[in-house]
């Protein structure tokens, strides 16, 4: 079974500015995360996966990206060094120790698992402590992001809270990541690998994973047809997040009552990514993903 996608990450300068910024889309997000390698993050949780607004914030803490062993901390600080954006894409995973392995078995990420911990921020106040291990995989095609699968060794009620997860916006949960890239097709296997299912090939565009767990890539001339004004880098990166909300005239009431800029291409509310640090997002009706 494909895998599905557990979180974002995007990467910011200004942790606090960039969640002033996201409240105004409508996001709800959870208090500051402090991680123990010098990032921190704010979070848009939905019921089974998030997004997560991250910045570094202890330069000191940085730990240095070596010989298999992959520093997400120093990835995240180098991709700063470029501007804002998503960084990198996060599948869930059940065994991230088993999916590191199989990936240096494919040859898509010769890294050692990475376990952590860090104090969550209930929503009464107090704090609870969550644990997580990282598997991590880089394609040399796509330099400069990255992918890894997450798994949460905690009780799950200790991270995912309803209190969370109520949108202004009405955002149920992000459905796709869009990318782009010249030639999609050279893509295909390590994707494939990734996401441990078949990708659609189409002239100027490549799809994996199931519906509502998806990720595109498309060529320019696809990209300027779907996502317009977002064409001119031609290296591969993240463009875009399709996000399913439960009455998209609620949501478009909601961003004009905080001035955020939009359009309209068809079914499909689009909010620019000057508005929301470096990615365009889209937001559809859920029945009609």
């Amino acid at each position: 079974m494909p895998r599905r996608l557990d979180h974002l990450v995007i990467c910011v300068r200004d942790l606090q500015q960039a969640a002033l910024d996201w409240q105004k889309l409508g996001f709800n997000l959870t208090p500051t995360g402090v991680h123990p390698f010098g990032t921190s993050n704010r979070l848009a949780q939905f019921a089974d996966n998030f997004v997560e607004l991250l910045a570094v914030t202890d330069d000191a803490l940085v730990p240095a990206a070596a010989p298999g062993r992959f520093s997400f901390a120093a990835h995240n600080r180098e991709f700063l060094a470029r501007g804002e954006g998503m960084s990198m894409l996060v599948l869930h995973s059940t065994d991230a120790h088993a999916d590191a392995a199989a990936f240096a078995a494919k040859r898509i990420g010769a890294y050692a698992p990475f376990d952590f911990g860090r104090d969550a921020v209930l929503p009464g106040g107090g704090t609870a402590r969550v644990e997580f291990s990282l598997a991590f995989a880089t394609d040399p095609a796509m330099p400069g992001i990255a992918f890894f699968t997450c798994q949460q060794r905690h009780a799950p009620e200790l991270f995912w809270k309803p209190d969370y997860q109520r949108h202004p916006n009405g955002a149920a949960r992000v459905v796709e990541v869009v990318m782009s890239a010249p030639e999609p097709a050279r893509h295909r296997e390590f994707l494939e690998q990734l996401m441990e299912g078949p990708a659609e090939l189409a002239p100027g565009r490549l799809t994996v994973g199931e519906t509502g767990n998806r990720i595109t890539v498309l060529g320019p001339a696809e990209l300027s047809r779907r996502l317009p004004g977002l064409a001119g880098d031609a290296s591969p990166r993240f463009c875009a997040a399709r996000l399913a909300v439960g009455d998209l005239d609620a949501t478009r009431r909601t961003l004009r009552s905080t001035s955020v800029d939009f359009e309209m291409f068809g079914a499909v509310l689009l909010v620019p990514p000057t508005a929301s640090h470096g990615l365009a997002l889209e937001f559809v009706q859920q029945e009609t993903i």
